[in-house]
């Protein structure tokens, strides 16, 4: 365990119960919260310890808010479970990766996807604002699978941050789910992605475990109070709170890219 600061101890925790308010109703709560941990943590940090207590910190807000969805919204439990198990698989390659990457390497490229997110969401005002009636096929559930499970399960486990968002927006695309639903079963695909890197983080040992056991508490407070938010405002809100935090964190990101 590093040197930290009480000052920066705080400001981590306030951010994992933003990162967890975030997370529960749109995803992406590892954009505000990794960034912080990456600039926080003493200079000469590995990312992969960033990357490691960050995975600690959020299967906690995660697991909070799926229990909550689970118990108000119209999820499919076993369909979610299923893509989790892919994305399981994804995410420990993925950190296996992850191990000895520099964080120079993490900021471009988040910017550069997040940018693509909020381009195509704009450009589509009815995107995720009611569910289909139609039944999903066997083929865009294999898809998913594929898709929202092994292909961004590997993304969660080499870097991390906007998984949840790009579940919330493949699970939309794909099974034409409502944005509430959509992210509902993303805190649990979510879930599975989490434990395939943390379990790869902790065997590698590069996970702060007395920092992430306090930032955890904070993330779960997060996580339960944003899933009742979206289960009470709707695909709306939902929407609005995913173009805020894409644009807002792309533009953080570029500040310590290029300015800082």
């Amino acid at each position: 365990m590093p040197d930290i600061s009480p000052t920066v101890v705080v400001v981590f925790c306030l951010a994992s119960l933003a990162a967890g308010w975030i997370d529960a109703v749109v995803g992406g709560g590892g954009l505000l919260l990794l960034p912080a941990m990456l600039l926080g943590l003493p200079a000469g940090t590995p990312a992969a310890y960033a990357l490691g207590t960050n995975k600690a910190v959020a299967i906690v807000g995660t697991t909070g808010a799926a229990v909550t969805y689970t118990r108000k919204a119209p999820v499919d439990v076993r369909l979610a479970v299923r893509i989790g198990l892919a994305a399981l698989a994804g995410s420990t390659a993925g950190a296996f990766v992850a191990a000895g990457m520099s964080t120079d390497v993490l900021k471009p490229v988040v910017m550069v996807v997040l940018l693509g997110v909020g381009t195509f969401v704009m450009l589509r005002p009815a995107f995720g604002t009611a569910p289909s009636t139609e039944p999903v096929s066997a083929r865009r559930v294999l898809a998913a699978i594929g898709l929202a499970g092994l292909g961004i399960g590997f993304y969660d486990g080499l870097i991390g941050p906007g998984t949840g968002t790009f579940l919330v927006l493949a699970l939309t695309a794909l099974l034409h789910f409502d944005l509430v639903t959509a992210s509902a079963t993303a805190k649990i695909v979510n879930c599975c992605t989490n434990a395939g890197a943390l379990a790869t983080f902790a065997w590698k040992g590069t996970v702060y475990w007395q920092l992430a056991a306090l930032m955890a508490v904070f993330n779960l407070v997060g996580g339960t109070v944003g899933a009742h938010t979206a289960l009470k405002r709707g695909s709306g809100f939902v929407r609005v709170v995913l173009l805020t935090v894409v644009f807002a964190l792309v533009a953080n990101l570029a500040y310590q890219q290029w300015i800082a």
